[in-house]
């Protein structure tokens, strides 16, 4: 058993208590950050004087051979040591000797595995970026294509008001679209480097805690010892941000799933997005978007996991806070994957037009619009309130749509109405004249698809201008 402690303890750990203490079975994917910030921390020794510039550059080819052969597969994380910090460390020690025993001075493993998570999280944020931005684009080229596709937008799940497919997907646009500014937000929150805390009050060593921040590319250092080893605010916001980019995700594959109805018949989903039964011949089943619905809760899970680890932990270190890794690389795995896999999944939707726009047309969606055409020919809107109402109870009698209804029948109903009304209840009529910002009209929805294409073009992926962690 590899430790990085003992000289303490007259007896050997229990086996059992080493593996339950030991977390290299969840943190060996930190080796790329554990690497680099010992790289970034030998330098900053070498520079202050601490280690000569002779052990630096045998520790920096250690660990660099030790980079090498974990990502060429040559050298195995194994489950002989306790953590990843110690499985680098020994395997230093064992390849450069004696220099390596100096990497950890001025260190400690809460200073250490705190700056391990944030460079993990900071990478992990430029990944969920990359990936919302991907799917932002896929959306964008649908409202591009959608624009003039007419369809009955809904509150309660009932038909309300004719709008566009081009307006429907620009909503998830706008969730998406915050859901990347909120990323933005905790990188800027996060981006300061613990390293250089020990293990809650620094150290009586002359480290520079900001040339090593500048190396490892952050902000600048933590200002508080305490606080830059008990900090774990960074991964709950990351994890509150992907439970809101899950939730957006799914209220959207709740609507492809029931689009992909056979009552509805909105949407077609490509074969390689659907799987089939292994009973009934004719299913073609939204797997994906119901697994993507599934899988929310399981990173709402991590989040409520990760709060109530932290809530009731006195500073600074606690081996409770161990707990933030497990959860939060299986929600960022997950949230990454759901995101991937949406995309794809809408890229390759083919919508229904036909069927949307007399969808559109059989649910009195312009019922509104006969009112206001009431409005404007002097009826108070109240009074026209109530006569579309009797209108559209006359129609659902016969099974027509207001514009199927006979203009002497509409007259017999109220005599305000004339030849006109056709026109006015058309959904082209319906959409267009919806001309307020944000609105479905054409004019508006031009100026949203350029506004959002402006957005795409200069919202840089976070990191893209980046730091290096290799």
């Amino acid at each position: 058993m590899a430790q990085l402690w003992g000289g303490r303890f007259t007896k050997e750990t229990d086996k059992l208590v080493y593996r339950f203490n030991a977390s290299i079975d969840f943190d060996r994917r930190l080796y790329r950050e554990d690497i680099a910030g010992s790289r970034a921390h030998v330098q900053m020794l070498a520079k202050q004087g601490i280690l000569t510039e002779e052990e630096r550059d045998a520790i920096l080819q250690g660990l660099a051979g030790i980079l090498e052969d974990v990502e060429s597969g040559k050298l195995a994380v194994t489950e002989e040591y306790e953590d990843i910090h110690s499985f680098v460390e020994a395997n230093l020690i064992e390849r450069v000797g004696e220099p390596g025993k100096k990497l950890h001075t001025g260190r400690s493993r809460n200073d250490q595995v705190a700056v391990d998570m944030r460079l993990y999280i900071r990478r992990e944020l430029g990944e969920t970026d990359r990936l919302l931005k991907g799917l932002l684009k896929t959306l964008l080229a649908m409202m591009e294509e959608h624009i003039d596709t007419y369809m009955p937008g809904f509150t309660h799940l009932q038909k309300a008001q004719p709008v566009t497919l081009a307006l429907h997907l620009g909503a998830y646009f706008e969730m998406f679209k915050r859901d990347r500014q909120r990323l933005a937000d905790i990188y800027e929150r996060m981006n300061y480097c613990p390293l250089g805390a020990g293990a809650l009050a620094g150290t009586t060593y002359p480290l520079d805690r900001e040339y090593t921040a500048q190396l490892l590319g952050f902000a600048g250092a933590t200002a508080n010892s305490m606080d830059s080893v008990s900090d774990r605010d960074y991964v709950i916001e990351y994890l509150s941000a992907l439970a809101l980019v899950m939730m957006h995700l799914s209220r959207f594959s709740e609507e492809v799933i029931i689009w992909n109805t056979n009552e509805y018949q909105f949407v077609e989903l490509d074969d390689a997005y659907s799987t089939g039964s292994s009973i009934m011949p004719q299913k073609k089943n939204p797997d994906i978007a119901e697994l993507v619905r599934g899988k929310t809760g399981r990173v709402y899970g991590a989040l409520m996991s990760m709060l109530t680890t932290m809530k009731g932990l006195p500073l600074a270190y606690n081996k409770d806070m161990q707990e933030d890794k497990e959860v939060v690389f299986d929600a960022i795995d997950t949230a990454k994957g759901c995101i991937s896999l949406f995309t794809g999944m809408a890229a390759t939707m083919k919508f229904r037009k036909d069927v949307m726009e007399r969808s559109a047309r059989n649910g009195f969606t312009n019922a509104t619009d006969a009112a206001d055409y009431l409005v404007n020919h002097g009826v108070p809107f109240r009074d026209a309130h109530s006569i579309v109402g009797r209108l559209v109870l006359y129609c659902i009698d016969r099974g027509i749509s207001i514009e199927e209804v006979p203009l002497e029948e509409l007259k017999a109903i109220c005599p305000v109405f004339e030849e006109d009304v056709y026109e006015a209840v058309s959904l082209k009529t319906c959409v267009e004249k919806r001309l307020t910002a944000g609105g479905p009209g054409r004019a508006m929805m031009e100026q949203e698809i350029a506004a959002s294409r402006e957005y795409l073009a200069k919202a840089p992926v976070i990191g893209e201008k980046g730091e290096e962690t290799r």
